[in-house]
């Protein structure tokens, strides 16, 4: 049932809007409405349509057809011009943000405070902190972006996105970046500027957060308009939205086939990140998924950075396979056996420019070797089941990465690993910002690597993903690992309590 809304304002209406790029068409007479207050969230599998729809709404795409309809004056397409001067406001999936500058000079980049000619950084600085403090936001504000971990860098985003005062606000995939506690606090933000008259588009792949926000929730597949859903009463039956985005039923979280788990080939003995920083202890045995639960900022990715030589370490020992390694860069970790997906995507695991194939082979194309000569027949095989496996949603192979949806860029990233012969995959939130059907097919594609004897180490903030699919959990609290967790102790209530330290007194907290 599509929900009436006669007592709002409609600000918003997209009619038959059209939009193809060379090979494919992205919307196909789409049409949509917002009203006044209202949070709208659009649902689908990645290049479904979704970002293409709102970048045509923001002024980044023009549309081939199709009207725009603004408080009901008609436009034929937007730019960026336009849409900023009638209060749309938008916080892209991909970072735009200026790695280089502090987070007050992005917030008001292109609108600078002034006072007598100069500058005013002291009144910038105060407006953004008061903002911050508003919206229940902790932040460095003297530190640069590049300095910032993602998490943080999304939060200047949305900053940045407010300080136009928008009237219309679009958010696209806003709490990919969150664990459950920072993705709530995104969440109640949301609702307040929305009871503030703001109209909020929300493009999410969380459905259960959609349920608890949305007044209106839109199913995009294949560039049309499926369904519009009613969820003013949060009532919306979830198993109706994903049968709706992937055309067939699906199970929301895949459970991972039990296996026999080997001996211990891989562990970290007294790591330290920094002269003070606690010694970590990991053990990951052979067909295991060994999972790293813990609250942004808390140290789980700098923990996998220093294993990986992608950052320095104070100290420690490495093992794989009962022998000590030496790992001072990624290249070192790959020539090990080791595989590494980090968590920044577009700047760390991607050549923009290149194709599919190019990126999908760049790491493993050397052990495709005979001799002087690639088996060239062996990697096209081997390419094409990836793209298969993966569902990656291109116009062919050679399509070059940067017009790809954001989901899809991050599918590529994934089966640029599984490419490679490693015997070690860490994966660093590896389904974040894929869809339900998409982290289906992944997580039988990890349940196969396992049976095939090789080992994974897993950072996620998606609790279900850690519960089901983790043989053991280690919980990171302040750089430390405070617990690991064995299988039948694991919960979404064992994981918060050793993250957040909320556990009673004489419990065995630490683990050596």
């Amino acid at each position: 049932m599509v929900i009436m809304m006669d007592e709002k304002k409609l600000v918003i209406e997209m009619r038959n809007i059209v939009k193809t790029f060379p090979g494919v068409t992205a919307l196909n007479n789409m049409t949509i409405d917002l009203y006044e207050g209202e949070i709208h969230c659009l649902v689908g599998e990645n290049g479904a349509g979704k970002s293409t729809l709102v970048k045509v709404l923001s002024g980044a795409y023009t549309p081939d057809s199709g009207e725009i309809y603004v408080d009901g004056k008609k436009y034929y397409g937007m730019n960026s011009l336009l849409s900023r001067d009638l209060g749309i406001s938008i916080i892209y999936q991909e970072n735009l943000l200026v790695p280089s500058m502090n987070v007050v000079e992005n917030v008001f980049v292109g609108f600078e405070l002034s006072n007598k000619g100069f500058v005013d950084k002291k009144k910038m600085k105060g407006y953004v902190k008061k903002q911050c403090d508003e919206l229940g936001i902790q932040l460095n504000l003297d530190k640069t972006i590049a300095s910032l971990s993602v998490a943080e860098q999304q939060y200047v985003k949305i900053l940045k996105a407010l300080i136009t005062k928008p009237r219309i606000l679009i958010m696209d995939e806003p709490t990919s970046m969150f664990n459950v506690e920072d993705a709530g606090r995104v969440l109640r933000i949301v609702k307040n500027i929305a009871q503030k008259g703001v109209s909020i588009i929300y493009i999410s792949h969380f459905l259960k957060e959609v349920a608890q926000i949305a007044d209106r929730i839109t199913v995009i597949r294949d560039g049309v308009h499926v369904r519009t859903y009613d969820n003013s009463n949060n009532d919306v039956d979830l198993d109706s939205v994903v049968c709706d985005m992937v055309g067939r039923p699906v199970d929301m979280f895949y459970k991972k086939e039990e296996h026999p788990i080997g001996d211990v080939v891989f562990e970290v003995e007294n790591l330290q990140i920094s002269r003070d920083a606690p010694p970590v202890n990991l053990s990951v045995r052979k067909g295991e998924i060994l999972g790293i639960a813990g609250m942004v900022g808390s140290g789980r990715t700098e923990i996998a950075n220093a294993i990986v030589g992608a950052s320095r370490k104070h100290s420690g020992v490495v093992r794989f396979h009962g022998r000590a390694i030496n790992v001072n860069s990624p290249r070192d970790s790959i020539s090990h056996g080791i595989a590494y997906i980090t968590e920044d995507r577009q700047k760390l695991g991607l050549m923009l420019s290149g194709s599919v194939t190019e990126n999908l082979t760049i790491v493993g194309l050397d052990k495709k070797f005979k001799g002087f000569f690639i088996n060239v027949k062996s990697s096209v095989r081997k390419v094409i089941d990836i793209i298969n496996k993966l569902q990656i949603k291109m116009a062919n192979p050679m399509q070059e990465v940067q017009n790809l949806s954001g989901g899809n860029q991050q599918k590529v990233v994934l089966g640029k690993w599984l490419f490679t012969d490693c015997d070690l995959f860490i994966f660093d939130e590896p389904t974040r910002g894929i869809d339900v059907n998409a982290k289906a097919e992944f997580y039988k594609i990890m349940s196969e690597l396992t049976k095939l004897g090789k080992s994974i180490i897993m950072i996620s903030s998606d609790m279900p993903e850690l519960i089901s699919m983790s043989d053991r959990i280690a919980v990171v609290r302040k750089g430390r690992v405070e617990r690991i967790l064995e299988k039948e102790e694991i919960s979404e209530n064992s994981i918060i309590r050793y993250a957040l330290e909320v556990v009673k007194n004489g419990e065995n907290k630490h683990v050596s």
